[in-house]
């Protein structure tokens, strides 16, 4: 049926931009994070150690 064609490509395109959506805010809010902290304590770690 042709004229289902268009809602099938907003259908991709919705669930693209949701999808796309939803990695960001996952990344965002618990991965990225625990990077970046677990980075600061490495520099920390470092500079302790580097002064005895």
């Amino acid at each position: 049926m042709p004229q289902l064609i268009p809602f099938y490509f907003f259908n991709q395109l919705v669930f693209a931009f949701a999808v796309l959506f939803s990695i960001i805010f996952v990344f965002s809010k618990y991965i990225l994070p625990s990077f970046t902290f677990q980075q600061v304590i490495r520099l920390y770690i470092t500079k302790l150690s580097k002064k005895n």
